[in-house]
């Protein structure tokens, strides 16, 4: 008998694999159920049913998780949310509002600075839930994020947009990201040239 993390790589891999395919289905199970607004015992068979085929017929990519939920940057993250959903929000009705005001706006490219599966679609639901922004694209080789943002008003708000972006990406790792995946958002070049 071998010792906790001491198995052959490809066992580890396997077994991982094993482990994220029944999260997966997990998870798709619940969903099937919470779309039918109800959970009866036909909702459940259903929803093991669609899971099965849809895990069987149209497999997810592996997504790796390395790192570890820190509870400071989830609490950090929450109150960090809430204000800016607030703000965004009072922001975008003052606009709806205000008379004779059209707003510009702008699609800018975000390169992250960690370029993950993971990341890219945590960074680009929380920017979506953001009244303001929106995600029009995601280049996930280049690891790049399109976002349309609302009121620009110059190239210095394009700027903060992009910083706001980073800073967003940065606070998402603080909550999820291993030690390495922490310092590389930290001390990662941004990259200002990007268009």
């Amino acid at each position: 008998m071998t010792a906790p993390g001491t198995e052959p790589p490809a066992r580890r891999t396997r077994t991982g694999r094993w482990r994220d395919q029944l999260i997966a289905y997990g998870w798709l199970v619940l969903a099937w159920n919470l779309f039918w607004g109800e959970f009866t015992w036909g909702n459940l068979l259903g929803g093991l049913l669609t899971a099965g085929v849809v895990l069987l017929f149209f497999p997810l990519p592996p997504v790796t998780f390395h790192g570890r939920l820190r509870l400071r940057g989830l609490l950090v993250f929450g109150s960090r949310f809430v204000v800016e959903l607030v703000r965004a929000s009072a922001h975008v009705a003052r606009i709806a509002v205000q008379p004779g005001y059209t707003p510009r706006s702008a699609i800018i490219g975000v390169r992250l600075r960690l370029p993950t599966d993971l990341n890219l679609a945590l960074t680009a639901e929380v920017l979506s839930l953001v009244p303001g922004t929106l995600i029009v694209e995601v280049d996930r080789d280049a690891g790049i994020l399109y976002v349309h943002v609302l009121d620009v008003r110059g190239p210095a708000a394009l700027a903060t947009s992009r910083a706001q972006v980073h800073a967003l990406e940065r606070r998402i790792v603080e909550v999820i990201g291993s030690n390495a995946e922490l310092r590389q958002v930290r001390t990662g070049p941004v990259d200002k040239e990007f268009p």
